[in-house]
């Protein structure tokens, strides 16, 4: 899979567009490039992950549907993944309001 580089970061910002590039612009080029190029395995091994796991991450996504009512997850020694609910609290009363006397 090839990279692209935003064709903006690439253009010219002066009017000089006929000037050759500055050993600075050849050379943050050439980082670039080289940064994208090592990058690229990883990038593959990203994309094959979201072909496998996309699918189930997505069915998790439409199963929950408040994700703040829930801990963050939990690795277990045995690779289990466990994302528990958090307790319930319960809403402390009102200060303003006065005590309810039931009848």
């Amino acid at each position: 899979m090839g990279l692209v580089i935003c064709a903006a970061a690439a253009a010219p910002l002066s009017a000089e567009e006929d000037a050759p590039p500055s050993p600075m612009e050849r050379g943050m080029q050439q980082f670039l490039e080289g940064l994208l190029q090592d990058m690229e395995p990883a990038f593959d091994s990203m994309r094959g992950f979201m072909q496998q796991m996309g699918p189930a991450l997505m069915d998790l996504m439409d199963q929950v549907e408040d994700w703040s009512a829930y801990e963050a997850p939990e690795i277990l020694p045995n690779g289990d993944i466990i994302i528990r609910r958090k307790p319930e609290q319960e809403t402390p009363p009102d200060e303003d309001m006065p005590p309810q006397i039931d009848l």
